[in-house]
């Protein structure tokens, strides 16, 4: 375990819209950011910022210790008002050296089994609760699917473009985002459709 910086000068490869860190006034703030060297009375003497991700630093660390993860909190200040937008969450980041994609898959499906097998043993009662009122009956047996042997379903992204091109074709209408080609970004129900109508839950 890694613990990354809270307090950070990177934008991580631009991962989002990041929450700026200072000691300056209002108006110090303001002349600051339209001059050459505006910040160089501020705290840091550097702009600085809420972290919007911790990779940087587990690929530093990975590169001397090999695998390794960070796990702590998050913030991203995109004006967003959706239910899958925060402006704060703990994020779990792993880092391996020396790996390949299916070596990082295979890792994300072991974290996923691994975590909601545990939540079932030790959690039995509460999502028992959820399922009952939350889950539409079915929150128990999908999260058992999840954590069992059968592997998850793996695609690259071409076939899964096919696959949607496929099913779009029987009836454009009950899709928001029909227009699917080799280049598309897969919108949230594109997503969902792969994962619960093509994969069956197997993912």
């Amino acid at each position: 375990y890694v613990h990354s910086p809270i307090i950070t000068a990177s934008d991580c490869e631009g991962a989002g819209e990041m929450f700026r860190v200072t000691s300056l006034s209002g108006e110090e703030l303001a002349k600051a950011a339209t001059s050459e060297d505006g910040f160089a009375d501020d705290f840091f003497s550097r702009a600085a910022y809420l972290t919007v991700s911790g990779q940087l630093s587990g690929e530093a660390y990975a590169c001397a210790l090999g695998d390794v993860y960070t796990f702590g909190p998050t913030f991203r200040a995109e004006n967003s008002q959706t239910a899958r937008h925060l402006a704060e969450f703990w994020m779990i980041e792993p880092e391996m050296a020396f790996t390949d994609v299916q070596g990082a898959m295979d890792n994300a499906e072991a974290l996923m089994k691994f975590t909601v097998g545990a939540a079932l043993e030790r959690c039995a009662p509460d999502l028992k609760f959820c399922d009952q009122f939350y889950g539409d009956k079915v929150l128990v047996e999908r999260l058992t699917g999840i954590a069992g042997d059968e592997p998850f379903l793996r695609l690259k992204y071409a076939d899964a473009v096919e696959l949607l091109a496929a099913e779009i074709a029987k009836d454009p209408s009950k899709w928001q985002f029909p227009d699917v080609e080799f280049g598309t970004d897969l919108a949230t129900e594109h997503e969902r459709w792969l994962a619960e109508g093509h994969a069956k839950g197997r993912c």
